[in-house]
Formats: C-alpha cells, structure tokens, sequence
C-alpha cells in the first residue's frame, strides 16, 4: 500500500525567502521517503533593511505579502496538506517583525512562527545527515545565512553541541559584525572541535552549494580547503558587476558569495577541517522532516 502526501515549508531569511514543497512517500515495510516537488526562492534582503534601519521597509512588507499570497496559491496547487513558515534573524530583530507577521496572517492566510538561533539550529539538525555521514567520523556542520549562522558539532552520527552565532552574509557585507562575536565563535569551535583526531565540515546554504555547483564535483565528493581558499581568492580580483556578467552569478548571490565563503574557510581553520561536504540540504528540508515526525507545530492548509 503506498500513500503519498505533501508538506510544504516556508524559510524567510535575511537574504531570501523559500518554499519548499516536498512529497513524503509512505509504503509498508518500507522507511518513509521525502522527495523534494519544487522549490522557489525569491530574493527579498530583509536584512538589508533590519540590520542597518531596525524595522522592515514599507517596499519590502508590500514583497513579502505579494510573495506569502503567492506561495498560499502555489501551495492550494501542490494539494498541501500541512506547512509551517519559519521567520529567522532578520524578522525576529525587526522592530516591526511581529506586525508584519500579523499583516501576513491577515491578508495573505499564512500563519509564521519566529523562531530563534537554537530552534533554527535544532531544526537544521532534524534533516536526516544519515544518508550523507559517515557514523564513524565527526563533523562540523555549518548552516551560512544572510542573518545568522548556525553551528552543530556531530559525532558518531550524533549531535552533541549546537550554538547560533549572529554572523551572516548581509550583516558582513555592511560590516556590522563584532570582532568580539568572531572571537567568540573561533573560542566555540576550538573548544568543541579539539577532542577530535579528525574533523570534516558540512557546509549547507545557498552560497555553498553554488559553490560546490560550480566545482563540477561530483555528489558525495568534498571541497578541499585548497580549492575553496584558490576560489575565494578569485572571486576578489572580480569586481561586483563582474561577477554577474563573467562569473554568471545572480545579483543577490553575487556580493554575499564573498562573506560567505569566508564563513566557512574560518570554520574549516578553526577546526582543522581539510574538507567540505555539501548535501545540499538546509533549514527548509528540517522544517518538513520536523513537521512529519511532529516535533513542531505545524499548519493544515
């Protein structure tokens, strides 16, 4: 007896905002399978706004209910039968984060949750690595948003400590990161790395898996700390515009790519990391491997 279902999840972060629709494959005798619909992902920098101005702008509250009307439309189309939208860094430091919310409710019958940096990171650990680790092996996962980045240390295919550090690409790109919050993070990693003989990272977010993308490694394969250092450096002698038009990024992926990698080089020496896998899975993925196994609440559309 098969029995196929679809969740849907909503991630509106500080760079862009998701939906990810997803079908959960049910079959006697067999484990549950999720596979991936669709995904759509529009560039709306709420953090550009929240970060340097506190509040969330009239242009882009007037965005986010076109593209909350839009997602409901698409998601009565995919037939979903339960969805949660998670709001994380820019919504939940805005001044008028919880209005909006409230406005979003109202017109566009979309309900979101704000969540903080450590339900953001315990959601992200919900995707099943499994499939991806090796149960033998430690790692270091790193999740790069526009707002935060999320930190989780697994091993033997366990979690066993996870933080959220207030450093992400749109708030490096207007320079509004601490030194003292860079200390505090190399001061996390070390702590929780240096028991370990070996260490991997994971990389997830969309600038890494461009990256990776770009590469042409084939799946499974890790990026080396070589090759992501070689790239990065590259990607400095392009100017802005040059990296639209010769390296064919987008324009929202073309200044954050920078801050971004430099996120996970920092990671990567801080834990003496020599490679990077990307599975190619986020905060998205965990909100429907959440909602499923009922560790968080959820919508029925």
């Amino acid at each position: 007896m098969l029995n196929i279902k679809k969740y849907a999840a909503i991630d509106i972060g500080s760079n862009a905002v998701r939906l990810l629709v997803s079908s959960i494959i049910e079959q006697k005798g067999q484990p549950t399978k999720f596979k991936k619909t669709s995904l759509v992902r529009v560039p709306i920098r709420l953090g550009a706004d929240v970060f340097l101005n506190g509040a969330i702008s009239e242009d882009n509250i007037q965005r986010m209910l076109d593209t909350m009307t839009a997602f409901k439309l698409l998601m009565q189309s995919h037939k979903i039968v339960k969805y949660k939208a998670c709001a994380t860094s820019a919504m939940r430091e805005a001044d008028n984060g919880k209005e909006v919310v409230k406005l979003i409710a109202k017109k566009a019958k979309i309900e979101i949750d704000i969540i903080d940096g450590e339900e953001e990171a315990a959601i992200i650990a919900a995707t099943d690595l499994h499939s991806y680790i090796k149960e033998d092996k430690t790692y270091l996962y790193v999740d790069v948003g526009g707002g935060s980045t999320e930190f989780s240390v697994i091993h033997h295919g366990k979690t066993i400590a996870s933080k959220s550090f207030r450093i992400g690409t749109v708030r490096l790109l207007n320079d509004i990161v601490k030194k003292e919050t860079w200390l505090e993070l190399e001061e996390w990693i070390k702590t929780n790395t240096k028991g370990y003989h070996t260490i991997d990272l994971i990389g997830s977010g969309g600038n890494i898996n461009k990256i990776f993308k770009i590469s042409g490694k084939a799946i499974g394969k890790p990026l080396t700390y070589f090759y992501l250092t070689t790239y990065y450096n590259k990607l400095q002698t392009y100017s802005y515009e040059e990296r639209i038009t010769e390296l064919e990024l987008n324009q929202d992926r073309a200044d954050v790519i920078i801050p971004a990698t430099r996120i996970y080089l920092s990671a990567m020496k801080w834990s003496g990391a020599k490679d990077v896998y990307v599975p190619k899975i986020g905060l998205s993925d965990g909100i429907i491997k959440s909602v499923y196994f009922g560790t968080v609440s959820s919508v029925n559309l």
